[in-house]
């Protein structure tokens, strides 16, 4: 079996808008700080009611509008942003994935990446995303296998790869 993996793609907004959502998802405890900023914004309602804790009322319930608007932003308007701002991502992008690592060319990059580049990778129901800083990552959609095979040849350079997987397409 060849464990040679070739993929030509450009990204579409939407590969790079739900990686970037996925990768907001791994790093937020998104129902956790709901729940708080729900707490926060009904303890501010009860002592909104209060003279002596007005003040602190108000506060509470901005914050915790402030809060909720800034997850909003997070997972609705940055991604798409961040993708249209980036001219890159229009770029054709044509890897090649082996054992000995990984060929990267587009326009504007012609390069041979070693595995060990990569510290982890996030696999959710739509792409592969590969990190190699804490927020810099590579995403390779899952639409631009041409087999089951190869993403299964994929997903085993991988393996034996990268040390740290973790899935969310479950």
């Amino acid at each position: 079996m060849n464990s040679t993996v070739s993929l030509a793609f450009r990204y579409m907004e939407s590969d790079y808008v739900r990686a970037l959502r996925a990768h907001y998802g791994s790093r937020l405890h998104l129902r956790f700080d709901l729940a708080v900023a729900i707490l926060v914004f009904g303890f501010g309602l009860y002592l909104w009611q209060s003279p002596r804790s007005y003040w602190v009322g108000v506060a509470c319930v901005a914050g915790a509008v402030l809060f909720s608007l800034m997850l909003l932003a997070a997972f609705t308007i940055i991604p798409r942003l961040a993708f249209r701002r980036e001219s890159k991502f229009r770029d054709e992008y044509f890897l090649v994935f082996s054992p000995e690592g990984i060929h990267f060319r587009t326009a504007h990059i012609d390069s041979q990446l070693q595995w060990s580049m990569y510290s982890h990778v996030l696999i959710d129901a739509y792409s592969y995303v590969l990190y190699y800083g804490s927020r810099q990552f590579t995403v390779i959609p899952k639409r631009v296998f041409q087999s089951v095979e190869q993403k299964q040849i994929f997903e085993q350079l991988l393996t034996q790869s990268v040390s740290a997987i973790v899935r969310q397409d479950t």
